[in-house]
């Protein structure tokens, strides 16, 4: 028999087995359903490996092995997919009401909360800036703060500024796009270029040199404690001043 004529037997042997179920084909394994939930957790994976700028339609369906057709039958755009990827990063806020702590533990709570969920997700700054769509789990942020500090005698507009500058502070401190808006590092040290051209300007900046000099062990956290104290500091002569 010839080797042609030995494939061919083996082809048959093979076909007959199928068709007569004595092997079967191996079965795929079943695709996860394609959900508003998958499409947004591969996104987040992607934004915060990458950066925000890696994000896109057809990334993400890359990444989830389907068409990009297959994602806009879940999310209609580019801003919706940001937009359920917020909400699902977010998370659920924190049970503010449950806490036995007084106004300034609570907003301590939720700050550090806050601020935890956009060190995970450092695209998240930038991400959540200008008029968009929200949705409850973010605004549950924001209503449980606001509550933390009910029956302070701090009138509505007061409470809603008092969370707005709290917000703010933590943009501020996790934000990548603050980087560069200061001579100093997070460890307010001063990079080697910066101190260079400074010696060759002589006393021109004495103030500043003398106290990147002088920082010794405070936090190396981009001005995060200290800004987080000082606006409870201000919130709590405030809510003195009602309450007087």
């Amino acid at each position: 028999m010839s080797s042609s004529d030995g494939e061919a037997a083996g082809e048959r042997a093979t076909s007959a087995e199928l068709l007569w179920g004595l092997r079967d084909r191996p079965a795929r394994k079943p695709r996860p359903a394609l959900t508003v939930e998958r499409i947004a957790r591969a996104a987040i994976a992607l934004a915060d490996a990458e950066g925000m700028g890696a994000v896109s339609m057809q990334q993400v369906a890359s990444k989830l092995d389907v068409t990009k057709m297959a994602l806009y039958r879940h999310v209609s755009s580019k801003a919706e997919l940001v937009a359920v990827m917020i909400e699902t990063a977010v998370g659920e806020p924190p049970d503010l009401a449950g806490s036995s702590g007084d106004w300034r533990a609570k907003l301590e709570e939720w700050a550090a909360g806050m601020r935890s969920t956009w060190q995970r997700h450092p695209w998240l700054p930038v991400a959540t800036v200008g008029q968009r769509a929200m949705g409850p789990r973010e605004i549950g942020w924001t209503e449980c703060a606001v509550g933390a500090l009910a029956g302070t005698g701090l009138d509505g507009a007061e409470r809603m500024d008092a969370v707005f500058l709290l917000s703010g502070h933590i943009r501020n401190t996790q934000s990548a796009g603050t980087a560069g808006t200061q001579p100093w590092t997070s460890e307010r040290r001063l990079s080697p270029i910066i101190t260079e051209l400074m010696r060759r300007h002589g006393d021109r900046f004495p103030e500043l040199v003398a106290a990147a000099d002088s920082t010794g062990d405070a936090p190396h956290d981009n001005g995060w404690e200290f800004g987080l104290r000082r606006i409870l500091d201000g919130i709590a002569v405030l809510i003195a001043e009602r309450s007087g």
